[in-house]
């Protein structure tokens, strides 16, 4: 599976923005699907998920303003991404994952190239 994620920019706090990732090469509609982060000098980490049956998952530090979503018919997930703050900015990147563990990074098979948010103050 090649993993293609894109939307980011610059953003003032407060803004919105939507982050996609295109999938090919294998089949999207029965894997889990993850948003993960790293910001500067810091470990990766678990944003959100989606299971292949559309169940999602969130980070508290992203609960409510957050929402992960995909469309099997386009091979994408999104990441829809509400009330910025500052301390989400980061280079974002989508992952696939068989596992059902879902917030686990060396369990993800499959990694986008990351794609940077950054929020100004």
């Amino acid at each position: 599976v090649q993993l293609q994620a894109s939307g980011g920019g610059l953003v003032q706090a407060g803004g919105s923005l939507r982050l996609s990732c295109a999938a090919s090469g294998g089949s999207f509609s029965s894997v889990n699907m993850g948003w993960f982060r790293q910001a500067p000098g810091k470990e990766r980490e678990f944003v959100a998920a989606v299971s292949w049956s559309a169940d999602t998952y969130y980070a508290d530090s992203v609960k409510g303003r957050f929402t992960i979503s995909r469309d099997n018919a386009k091979n994408t997930v999104y990441l829809q991404m509400n009330s910025l703050k500052p301390e989400d900015t980061a280079v974002y990147y989508c992952a696939a994952v068989r596992s059902r563990d879902y917030y686990s990074v060396p369990l993800y098979d499959y990694w986008g190239q990351g794609t940077l948010v950054t929020v100004s103050s």
